[in-house]
This record gives C-alpha cells, structure tokens and sequence, in this order.
C-alpha cells in the first residue's frame, strides 16, 4: 500500500500549488478593487518610509581580503586624507597664448577660484596652484599643482570617506563650479572621486522608448487597447514599489546606487512578460467560454505555477552570485531580486485583479486580428516543417554562426569605465581630458601605497626611502607624488603616478609588479608590509576577483538549470542540449559587447564615443539574469512540445506543433525583452548601455535563431531520445506539473476541485 502512496504524492502537490492559485486568482478577479486597494496602500507606505527613513545607497567597491582593501584599512587607520574622496577641479586660460605664469588675469582668477572652493562645506584640504605660481615657475611644476608649458592649474579637493558624504556635496560643489565659470578668463572643469560616487546616470527618454515600443508589440499581440494595457500598468505598478523600497532594502545590505537603475530595466522586462503569458491564457479559456472569474483563475492556475517558477529561477540564480565573494554584487543581485519578487507577486495577485475589472471589455477599443488567441499559427508550423526538413543544414549553420559569434570573448577585458568614457559634453571628461594633456596619462589613475612601518616608525620618511627609491625605478611609474608618514599609527603613505591611463591594461599590469616583484624584493628581511591602493588597483582587484569566480559560478548556475529541466520534463538529454544552447546564447552575447565597446564597431550606433572595458561585473550579473529569462521560453516551448509527444508519441509531429502553438507568444514576449532592454542602450552611461545591449542581444539570439531554428532542428535530430530517462531515475525524482495541467484542458462548465485531498483519489497516469 505505500508505493502507491509515494507515486501520487508528487502528484498531489503539483495538484495542492494550482488549487491554491485558482482560488488566489479567481478572489482577486471576484474583489478587484480590494486587491488593487492593499497594492495601493502598500505602495503609498513604501514611497513614503523610503522618502522619510530611507537609507542613501552606497557605491562602494571594496573587496574583502584583496591588496587594494587591505591599503584601505591602514589609510582609515591612520584617519589619512587618502582613505577619503577626492575630487579634482581643472583649470586653463580661454586665451590659447595666455600661461598661468605669463597672464596676471589668469593668475588673479585662479586665486579668487581657490578662495571660493575652499568654503566648500565638507573639504578637508584644498590646494592653492595660485601660491604656488606665485613662488616660481619651478615650485608650481615639481608640485604637480601646474603643469610643464604653465597652461593647465589643477586644484585638488580632498573629502572624508564616503559614509560621511552624501549627494549634496556633490551638488555643492558642480553649483561652485558653475559659479566660477561666471565672467572668468578661466576654462573651469571638474570630476574625481565624488561623481563616481554619487554622479547618477542622466534619465531621459530613452528608457520610455522601450516602453512605447513595448506598448506597440502588446497592441499587434492582443489586437486590443484594454489588454494592452494590462501587462503595462501592472509592470509600472510593481516598478514603482520595487525601486522605492531599495532605501529601506539599504538598511539590511548596502545596496549599489545603480541597483534601482539596473533592477528597474530587469523588472519591467520580466514584469510585462509575466503578464503578456498570464494574459494570453486568460483571453484563450474565456474564448472557450469560461466566464472572467473562472478564466482569470484558470490562468493563475496554469500560467501563473510557469511566471512562479521562472520569477523563482531568476531570483535563485541572482542571489547565487554570493558566490562570487564580492559584497557589492551579492548587495545588487539581492536588490534585484526583490524587485523581480514583487513582479511575480503582482502577476499572481494584481494581474487577475485588473482582468476583473476589465471584465468583458478585454478586447475592446482593437485593431482588426486575423487570428484567435488560441489559434495554431500556419506560417509557424511550416516554418516548422521547413525546419525539420532540412534539420543538419540548420544545425551546422546556426552552431557555427553563434560560435563565430561568441570568439571575440577570447579577447574579454574587464575593468571599470572612468571618467575617460564618459561622453565629452560632460564636465568630467573635459576635466580628464585637460589633466591627461597636461600632466600625463598617470595623473588620472594615481596609485595610493599603504605601508606598515611595524617597528621601522621611529625613522620617519626615512625608511620610506629605500621603497620610494624602488617604486619610482620601475618602468610602468611616471613619478613619485605626496609622501609622508603618520607616526602614531605607523603608517605611511606614497602617491605614485603610472605612466599609462586608468583604463590601460599595462597599469594594473604595473600594480601586480610592485606587489610581486618590487616590494618582496625591497622589504624582504624587514616586517615592514606595502599594499597598493587606489581606484586603478581597487577595479583591478574586482575584476580578478570576477574573473576567477566565473566559472565557479557559471557551473553552478548550469546544473541548478539541468536538474530542474529534469525535473520538468523528465529528460537527460532535453537539459543536457539547453545548457549548452544558453552557453551559446550567452556567448554570442558577450562577443558582440567585445565588438561594440572594446573594438569599436557601430560604437557610434548607440552614442558611445570611445572605446570602454567591459564593466567586470556584467559577465557574471548578465550569466544570472539571462539564465532566469531564457528558462522562461524554453519552459513555454518545451512543455508544449512533450504535451503533444505525450500524447502521439510522434517527435518530429510534437516539435512543431510545439513550435507552431508556442512561436507567437515566444517573439512577442522577446520582443518585449529586447524593447526594454534596448531603451537603456539610448542612455548616455556607458555601464547601462552595456547591461542594455548584453541582454537585448542575449534575449535575441536566445528567442529567435535558439528557440526557432536551433531548438527544433536538434530535437528532429535526436527523436526520440529527446525523452530518454534511466528507470531509475524515473522512479525517485518528483513530478512537477508546471502548466497546471487539469486547469488548462477542462470545458468551461467543469472546475477541478480545489480541495487537496479529493485531487488526491485521483488515479495517477504513468507515461
């Protein structure tokens, strides 16, 4: 008697879930105005506790157990300037002819602009290149304050770490700049460490573009205005609670200042896709006469168990980027994940409340359709057809297409962009620009060495000397900067300027020689520790860290996909192909971001003006997401496809049935994808536009030459054993019932009982 009782048990609970998602969905379209009422009041609580109590979102990129934190910790230990932000103010005569040390009106103006930046509120310390120029041609040059020809005037603002700043200071002091550029001789630039971290990518209409061609593939989808409408309102709805509750998410982790920016474009993709499958198969059972309660129950029943699952996929494999050990990425991935949670619960509970109160009038305010909802698409099937027909050309053809495409990873560079990316109408660049004219490319990128004097303190700079004498010996170092000693810590402290740019690989390229090479070899007998610090280091580090953590990840993240699509479709080789066809997928995406932002093709194309590194942590952040998202139509192809084999047993018949009943939401939901996800690339901040592309492209080539030529073609190829599973296996894995199987096939005038024990009697099948 107790083999029976195993063999229904997963059954049952497959059962339990879609009964409770009927009677969830048929209350909220039965009480529509209760449902969106708590919506509502929830929104209205969490705008209003983030704008009162919420947390300022932190932007730190600090990495625990790395060289470049370790200089941190001794910089913060000794309360030195250099633990702190520092921003940088850039100046040059209008005059072409005029030098700081030739024109008196130059020189007058840059004092005065001393004078007026050092009542900035928060400033530490302010240099004065005015004095300097003052006291000789040669004191202003060996300081770094003015550069070589006497064109270029560099004031250098030092701040507190960034806990005890905010997006006001920032504020304070662009008005400043501004300010000073006011009837002066004077070209006043500004950039540094303070817009890195509270500088917010500047929003326009680029990110309602994708929205409003979004709106448009709903419009052709559904033919009708009402249910159009749905999927968007419910997206925006769940948008808006998600992003303001990042602030009160910051009290729990220190959340990334560009997670809403990144979790908004990711939410309202998945939220709107959610919707569109929801949508469709509320309209496909009210079409088979059910009426709006019971079709809206039906489809939270059946559609609503695939939005759980996959929501449920994409937050599992965002919050599996723990694994990467960088605590800025495991505090995004979790700010994402609650965003994409809320769009889920949204889909289950506001979703069929406003299909309740659209009521009958879903179809209404239309354009003319040629097809039902419900209706087998005849171009797809022979499509299909074709498909299969020619199954090895497509194969070969489309496997070598995607591996050409993925190539250019081989050349992957990771990094940060800096202020050198950034468009040259903003002020940042202007300022980058001006420094790197004229003190050199290092001056933008300088390296912060933190040493452990141990007990060599007493000496004073003196035992500095024999590193510092090092340090500047090396090639890669253009010059020694500041150097000095803070005798009650220990700690002390070398400015070294690189010959090479922040964004050159031979600058991090110099930071692992002086931690391998220079420094063993000069402090070797001595307890004397040096550390290299700095942004240059600090991203290095981070993309070291990435870099070594990738595939660690990424094979997590592939078998957590293979056991599930197991699970589902009770295959070995049904998984095995999907792995592998999402590694192509994904690889193709990232071999067209090394050919847009690292060579430079059709940079132009999507406003980009110079070449960028690939942000280190997009590699890894892009492998999550689109993992979660392209579970989304596998599931949806997948499961129609072994429905119909199920029931004929005939592979090549069920492939493109699958295909031809799947092809059209499948486009339309990508479609939706790529709008969204395309909109970011219009934006003008280069880390944007790189998630943008990445998962536009992905979401393509995974949707269309994937799901619509590769897919259909292996499955002719491999037949049957597309289904083959080991009778051991068979026997202990559980039944997961996906599409909510006795939902989605009963007439309108028979409803599957909801009671859990009566689903239980049922006789179990076994296929």
């Amino acid at each position: 008697m107790q083999a029976p009782q195993l063999s229904l048990l997963p059954r049952l609970n497959g059962i339990v879930m879609s009964s409770a998602l009927h009677r969830l969905g048929r209350f909220a379209a039965t009480h529509p105005w209760r449902v969106v009422g708590v919506w509502l009041v929830a929104a209205i609580a969490v705008v209003v506790a983030s704008a009162t109590f919420g947390q300022e979102l932190d932007d730190s990129f600090e990495i625990p157990g790395t060289d470049s934190e370790q200089a941190v910790q001794l910089l913060t230990a000794a309360d030195s300037d250099q633990a702190g932000l520092t921003s940088r103010v850039v100046f040059t005569p209008v005059d072409a002819d005029a030098t700081f040390f030739s024109s008196d009106a130059a020189l007058d103006d840059l004092e005065r602009a001393h004078d007026t930046l050092a009542d900035l509120s928060s400033a530490l310390l302010v240099t004065n290149p005015a004095a300097l120029a003052e006291d000789g041609r040669t004191a202003a040059i060996e300081s770094g304050a003015v550069s070589p020809d006497g064109r270029i005037a560099l004031v250098e603002i030092q701040y507190p770490v960034m806990q005890e700043l905010d997006v006001s200071d920032l504020d304070e002091l662009i008005t400043t700049v501004e300010s000073l550029r006011v009837d002066s001789s004077l070209q006043v630039e500004t950039g540094g460490d303070l817009f890195f971290a509270f500088g917010e990518a500047e929003t326009g209409a680029s990110e309602m573009i994708g929205l409003v061609i979004a709106m448009i593939v709903l419009l052709v989808a559904f033919g009708s205005v009402i249910a159009m409408g749905l999927p968007i309102g419910m997206a925006l709805f769940g948008l808006a609670l998600g992003v303001s509750s990042m602030s009160l998410v910051a009290y729990l982790i220190d959340v990334p200042s560009w997670a809403p920016q990144i979790g908004s474009m990711i939410g309202l993709g998945v939220g709107i896709d959610y919707a569109l499958f929801l949508v469709t198969r509320h309209r496909e059972f009210l079409e088979r006469g059910h009426d709006v309660v019971d079709a809206a129950g039906r489809a939270v029943a059946t559609a609503g168990q695939a939005v759980i699952f996959a929501g449920g996929t994409v937050v599992i494999a965002i919050l599996g980027l723990a694994v990467a050990g960088v605590p800025f990425m495991t505090a995004a991935g979790v700010a994402i994940s609650v965003i994409v949670a809320i769009m889920v619960l949204a889909s289950v509970t506001l979703l069929p409340a406003f299909l309740g109160i659209a009521g009958g009038w879903i179809d209404r305010i239309g354009i003319p359709r040629r097809h039902k909802t419900g209706a087998v698409g005849a171009g797809w099937e022979r499509w299909g057809r074709h498909v299969a027909s020619h199954a090895w050309a497509y194969a070969i053809g489309v496997t070598v297409l995607l591996l050409a495409l993925t190539a250019p990873v081989l050349s992957l560079n990771l990094g940060f962009p800096d202020d050198g990316t950034q468009p040259e109408s903003t002020t940042q660049r202007r300022a980058y620009d001006l420094m790197a004219e004229g003190f050199g490319p290092g001056v933008n990128g300088p390296l912060v060495i933190a040493v452990d004097l141990a007990d060599e303190t007493s000496n004073g700079e003196a035992a500095l000397e024999p590193l510092v004498a090092a340090i500047e010996a090396d090639p890669g170092i253009a010059e020694i900067g500041a150097q000095y000693v803070d005798l009650a810590s220990g700690v002390g402290t070398i400015v070294a300027l690189p010959t090479t740019s922040p964004q050159d690989d031979a600058t991090f390229t110099t930071v692992q020689r002086l931690r391998s090479d220079v420094f063993p070899e000069v402090l070797d007998g001595t307890d004397v520790v040096a550390h290299v610090g700095g942004a240059t280091a600090n991203f290095g580090d981070v993309a070291g860290r990435v870099t070594d953590r990738l595939p660690v990840f990424i094979g997590a993240v592939i078998a957590l996909s293979f056991l599930l699509l197991m699970l589902v479709f009770r295959s070995v080789l049904v998984p095995l192909k999907a792995a592998l066809l999402n590694l192509l997928s994904i690889g193709a995406a990232y071999g067209v971001l090394v050919m847009v932002f690292q060579w430079g093709w059709g940079k132009e194309l999507i406003g980009l003006e110079s070449t960028v590194p690939i942000v280190s942590f997009i590699p890894m952040f892009s492998f999550a997401i689109l993992f979660g998202l392209s579970m989304d139509y596998e599931v949806f192809l997948l499961s129609r496809v072994r429905e119909e084999y199920v029931a004929t047993g005939d592979n090549d018949q069920s492939v493109i049935h699958g295909l031809a009943t799947t092809a059209r939401v499948i486009t339309s939901a990508a479609l939706i994808m790529i709008s969204v996800f395309g909109g970011f690339v219009l934006g003008s901040d280069p880390t944007t536009k790189m998630f943008g592309l990445g998962l536009a492209t992905a979401i393509f080539v995974d949707a269309t030459i994937v799901r619509i030529v590769l897919v259909p073609a292996t499955m002719k190829l491999m037949g049957d054993a597309n289904w083959w599973l080991p009778d051991w296996l068979d026997r202990i894995l559980p039944t997961i019932d996906i599409d909510g199987s006795d939902y989605a096939d009963q007439p309108a005038e028979e409803t599957p009982a909801d009671d859990a024990s009566t689903a239980g009697t049922r006789e179990p099948v076994t296929v």
